[in-house]
């Protein structure tokens, strides 16, 4: 009887139980919001499909149909979020055969992505703009932001204690939860814990502002935060420098370029940056990568014509 309810239940409530069961209280909340997703569109799109109707054919033609306004990748997402749960249906007898197997993962041309990011000279004015005063305020987050080029929930978490002024040294261990108010949280990945030398005016700079604070406590966290407030200020900062204007996301954007082009090595970067791998930074920079590699062709060209 349970198996013959469960296979004639709709397949969009069968995934609502099924992310309850498995995945709540299981996974981080930005993940879960990505499952809570695919239900809205599998609700959307596929109302009257039952657990019991999922087949080869029935399955291709939700992906299709998420695929008409979605990316490749996304729709490849799309899919894995479904896979596991119709995986366990088949398991409980619900369905017969794996209809997920051989699924064909379409979607629209992406689009070209131009990341954002400002020169070392546009960089520089906008710096000179900064209203570096006696106490904190977001002027100093974009500031820390553009000489480290850390996560926008990274420095949002910072605390004096992460600071070792006397080794130069700023510890990222941990972000700020902006979006659901829940304090700290852990980095991104294992790979985001590192150390970020800082040059000494920074190091001055903070260690003066610092000063007094609660040495456990967020140094820029006082109340709600939202990522549009700080990008509204980044945005007057740029419109008054005369330089393209920017996200709180292209100053990490920017301090990686910079460091690129000054010949910085790409493991130094991905280190730098936090990244899972140097794969990451490559895909991400593979624009800035390939400028200079062309540069390098002219001077390897340089190079040896000279011996002749």
């Amino acid at each position: 009887m349970a198996i013959h309810e469960g296979a004639n239940e709709l397949f969009y409530q069968y995934y609502k139980r099924w992310i309850t069961i498995y995945k709540e209280g299981a996974i981080r909340d930005v993940t879960m919001q990505k499952y809570r997703m695919t239900y809205v569109w599998v609700r959307k799109l596929a109302p009257e499909l039952k657990v019991c109707d999922l087949n080869r054919i029935s399955y291709q033609q939700l992906l299709n149909d998420y695929a008409q306004e979605h990316e490749r990748q996304t729709t490849m997402d799309f899919h894995h979020q479904l896979k596991a749960a119709v995986l366990d249906a088949v398991d409980e007898g619900y369905i017969k055969r794996d209809p997920t197997r051989k699924a064909i993962i379409k979607g629209k041309q992406p689009r070209d992505k131009k990341i954002k990011y400002l020169n070392q000279f546009e960089l520089h004015n906008l710096i000179k703009d900064l209203d570096l005063r006696d106490e904190v305020n977001w002027d100093w987050l974009i500031f820390i932001i553009a000489k480290t080029g850390m996560r926008f929930s990274e420095a949002l978490a910072l605390t004096p204690h992460d600071f070792d002024f006397s080794h130069q040294t700023l510890t990222i261990n941990k972000t700020w939860d902006y979006k659901t108010n829940k304090g700290f949280m852990p980095t991104k990945n294992q790979s985001s814990v590192r150390k970020i030398q800082l040059d000494w005016q920074t190091v001055i700079r903070f260690s003066e502002l610092v000063k007094g604070l609660p040495d456990d406590q967020p140094i820029f966290v006082h109340g709600k935060i939202f990522n549009s407030t700080v990008n509204k200020v980044l945005e007057r900062h740029c419109k008054r420098a005369g330089i393209p204007v920017i996200s709180i996301h292209g100053l990490r954007h920017t301090h990686a370029s910079i460091l690129l082009f000054a010949g910085v090595s790409i493991a130094s970067v991905a280190r730098r940056l936090g990244h899972a791998s140097m794969t990451t930074t490559q895909k991400t920079y593979l624009h800035i990568i390939q400028e200079l590699e062309n540069k390098d062709v002219d001077l390897i060209m340089r190079s040896l014509s000279s011996l002749s």
